[in-house]
């Protein structure tokens, strides 16, 4: 069941109630491998679950717009300290609402419309907040992309400075959704200081892994960073944007009032308690296991005759072409979950099919790894993903129960927070 409680809920609306302890049940019962997914502690759950949440705070600490903050702005500044000794910065706004207002909030603090933006495209592993057409980013800017390259699954750091010459952006984008290997913070900071544009590291995938020292930090060469608190940084569904001293007014600007009213309350508390959690040498040992874990579930993968975006990964997140198997991502995603393996169907590079239909499936190893799985499994999780895709392709469904049944068992050895096993 559900911890902490939910029984004055289930008195209440016990239909409402009622689902939230089958997701729990889901939840615990399934390898959850969706990369931008995790699982948070109790603590974090309990934090967020508070009458926080009855109070509005429109401003910053110290400088509200409302009365009654005595205690807001203790809980607004204790999540902001911890931020910045965490990463190791000047300046910290833990207001944001999510990873995408995060990053419009950089647009905004830096950029007219119109202005040039260079950010890697969608297809290539970036976010539809780095440019692309079907964002307001790439409606209301004049957006150019870089990817990578073909043979190798990797950017070509050249061809960047080549297209920033060319272009002369005001903002150069690193980081995105799908992107399996290492950033090169520095050079990418050095193409933006060559056509002096701002650089925007979006670390919302690798937070959690940079601040426990699996991953370099973009901190010294970015000049903004941004990031969501959820993922691989354990933490809920919020975000922060991080800067120097010297753009620590306009990045809190274009926040509040410029994209936002009053924060949530509730969320910047759930953000403090993980950083607290994320400061810990418990959470180092974490950030080093789940990249040991991916790496041991990729080569498990390529055993089997997966074909894997740049042939590995460097941090959480692996990213297949499926294409070889001779099935598309979406039934892949499909048949996996029915088999109790959960992840998203996903665009790989040079894809020929629809985004809504691609050929790759995109996984992450932050959430398994919370729950305590190690690289003695990865063999057994490659195993059952190669079944379960066999089984996809001859509409075995017996097949996936039968996975589905041995994924749940493993499983219960596990224990999952928020849950408690009856």
């Amino acid at each position: 069941m559900h911890e902490p409680s939910i029984s004055h809920l289930a008195t209440e609306d016990p239909q409402i109630a009622g689902l939230i302890e089958a997701e729990a049940k889901r939840q615990f019962e399934k390898i959850r491998m969706i990369a931008s997914e995790n699982y948070v502690s109790t603590a974090v759950l309990e934090a967020t679950g508070t009458v926080l949440t009855n109070k509005y705070s429109e401003g910053y600490a110290g400088k509200r717009y409302y009365e009654g903050q005595q205690f807001i702005d203790q809980i607004e500044t204790i999540a902001i300290e911890r931020a910045k000794s965490l990463f190791g910065v000047d300046h910290a706004n833990v207001q944001t609402y999510s990873g995408s207002p995060a990053n419009l909030a950089v647009y905004l603090a830096f950029l007219n419309p119109g202005d040039t933006v260079l950010g890697m495209g969608l297809p290539a592993g970036g976010h539809l907040t780095h440019g692309w057409p079907v964002s307001a980013t790439g409606k209301w800017f004049n957006a150019v992309h870089y990817g990578v390259e073909k043979e190798t699954g990797l950017v070509d750091l050249n061809k960047v400075r080549e297209l920033a010459l060319e272009h002369r952006p005001k903002l150069i984008i690193c980081g995105g959704t799908a992107i399996p290997r290492t950033i090169d913070f520095p050079a990418y900071a050095a193409i933006a200081k060559e056509v002096g544009a701002v650089l925007l590291a979006d670390i919302a995938h690798i937070a959690g892994l940079i601040a426990g020292g699996a991953h370099p930090s973009p901190v010294g060469y970015a000049d903004v960073i941004s990031t969501t608190t959820h993922k691989t940084l354990r933490g809920p569904r919020g975000a922060m944007l991080m800067c120097n001293a010297e753009h620590a007014k306009a990045i809190d600007k274009a926040v509040f009032p410029g994209l936002q009213g009053g924060p949530h309350n509730h969320t910047t508390a759930g953000i403090a308690v993980a950083l607290r959690e994320a400061a810990t040498p418990e959470f180092k040992v974490y950030a080093h296991q789940v990249v040991a874990n991916a790496q041991a579930l990729a080569a498990a993968l390529v055993e089997r005759g997966f074909d894997l975006v740049s042939g590995g990964t460097d941090n959480h997140l692996i990213l297949a072409d499926l294409t070889p198997k001779g099935i598309a991502g979406k039934p892949a995603a499909q048949a996996l979950d029915a088999a109790g393996i959960e992840l998203n169907y996903n665009t790989v590079p040079f894809d020929p099919r629809k985004p809504f239909d691609p050929s790759g499936i995109r996984l992450g190893t932050a959430g398994l790894t919370t729950r305590g799985l190690t690289p003695e499994q990865m063999p057994q999780v490659a195993a059952w993903m190669d079944e379960a895709i066999g089984a996809a392709l001859k509409e075995d469904t017996a097949e996936l129960d039968r996975i589905a049944g041995e994924v749940s068992d493993l499983l219960k050895a596990y224990p999952m927070p928020g849950y408690a096993s009856e």
